[in-house]
């Protein structure tokens, strides 16, 4: 009896562990990286930053970023003035 219950109690951490582990590689594919800054405004008016203590160095903005660490990296190439907020308006 204690065998069954110590490879039940084994089989059901394994199964646990797996599907945590699938839920967050689903989670992080689902960011989407847009072609061009016309096409992530339209989703994110005011662009997409790091952080939510980053500092637009461009000048002032109509909107407020969206904060998002995996969204601002799948979209690095469109922030041209490298102040870590991607497409900002």
């Amino acid at each position: 009896m204690k065998k069954y219950l110590k490879y039940c109690l084994s089989a059901g951490l394994l199964l646990a562990l797996s599907i945590g582990t699938v839920s967050t590689v689903s989670a992080e594919s689902k960011v989407k990286t847009y072609k061009n800054c016309t096409e992530l405004n339209k989703v994110y008016k005011g662009g997409v930053a790091i952080s939510s203590s980053t500092k637009n160095k461009g000048g002032k903005t109509k909107y407020k970023p969206f904060v998002s660490k995996a969204l601002y990296e799948a979209n690095k190439k469109s922030d041209r003035d490298k102040d870590g907020i991607a497409c900002e308006k």
